[in-house]
């Protein structure tokens, strides 16, 4: 039995919450500082509305302002469930409040600029730690195919747990695994979190292939057979993913598994970044699907493509990335979507 402290009331980590509950853990869900009405409203009766399902009523759910004590209650693992844009705000009290050694467990999926250079988000957390003189801390990060409503509704999902000290990693299997709630671990780190980020970007590309396969054809006709140019492509994403991947010091063979091929495979068959590859793929451009056919929804693929497209462009050659480069341009540079075939 371990006590566990996630941070953020999003779908994924309370989500988490379930499987770490049925395994007779004490669990205690604490809102960032922007949560703080839904916060309010969670703790009345348990729903929470982008889950559209209730959560355990076990699970111990705090404001923001409950953070200090939760933590200096010293918890066995915090669990960092925010944004790529929250891990700033959620080092910065890790920080001021350190007391020992965090085993943490990393949820946010991502690529981030820190200082004009490309890291993961477990990267970045430890640089933000050892810039003020304190050592690195144990990470885990657990990615995969694993959408938060299915989780929470007990769906059978697998996915996999990374740190570089497989001791740890399994460790935290023995801690969340359920009769539907599967893990492997990996020592793959790297490579785990980079592909969790960048299949949001080969998402968009695949959700693109009806619009792509052909401009001249019968619209009927398309939505036959545009499988073929989806095909296509997505043979194609699992090359470049591959070679990012080594890029980027991780092991080929981690694309093929779960947070590779596996997390691109349910990011394709429904979500916001193939739906923004949708309407990318029948010529729109980036701005005006915004404003009009996805006005306020947050699509994370676009968002890394502007946090990161850059620095790919200078660190990566275009013919090694020919599809992703096109994508970058069409949301970086505002242009339509084009693919050289």
């Amino acid at each position: 039995m371990k006590k566990i402290l996630i941070i953020g009331a999003g779908a994924m980590g309370s989500a988490f919450s379930l499987p770490c509950i049925e395994n007779n853990n004490h669990v205690s869900i604490v809102g960032t500082h922007l949560e703080k009405k839904f916060i309010k409203n969670l703790k009345k009766n348990y729903y929470h509305k982008t889950l559209k399902s209730y959560l355990p009523r076990k699970v111990k759910i705090l404001d923001y302002q409950n953070l200090i004590d939760e933590l200096r209650n010293r918890p066995d693992y915090v669990v960092i469930a925010v944004s790529s844009k929250g891990i700033d705000w959620v080092c910065k009290e890790l920080i001021k409040n350190y007391d020992k050694k965090l085993s943490l467990i990393l949820l946010t999926k991502g690529l981030v600029n820190y200082n004009n250079k490309m890291v993961t988000i477990s990267e970045k957390i430890n640089k933000l730690f050892q810039k003020n003189g304190l050592p690195k801390q144990d990470i885990t990060s657990i990615k995969g195919p694993c959408l938060a409503a299915g989780l929470i509704n007990k769906i059978r999902t697998s996915t996999v747990i990374a740190n570089r000290n497989i001791v740890s990693a399994k460790k935290v299997e023995r801690v969340i695994t359920t009769k539907y709630y599967k893990a492997e671990t990996s020592k793959d780190i790297i490579g785990i979190e980079v592909l969790s980020a960048i299949k949001n970007l080969y998402a968009m590309l695949i959700g693109a292939s009806l619009g792509l396969s052909g401009p001249n054809i019968q619209r009927d006709i398309r939505n036959k057979y545009y499988h073929n140019t989806s095909s296509s492509l997505f043979r194609e994403s699992l090359l470049e993913m591959k070679n990012f991947t080594v890029k980027m010091n991780g092991l080929q063979e981690t694309t093929y598994g779960l947070a590779g091929l596996g997390d691109l495979y349910v990011s394709v068959a429904g979500g916001r970044n193939s739906k923004m590859g949708y309407y990318l793929g029948l010529g729109k451009k980036y701005q005006n699907i915004k404003r009009k056919e996805m006005k306020s929804i947050t699509t994370e693929g676009c968002e890394l493509a502007l946090e990161i497209g850059p620095i790919i462009k200078k660190k990566f050659k275009r013919i090694q990335f020919p599809i992703l480069f096109a994508l970058i341009d069409a949301i970086c540079k505002n242009q339509k979507l084009k693919i050289k075939w």
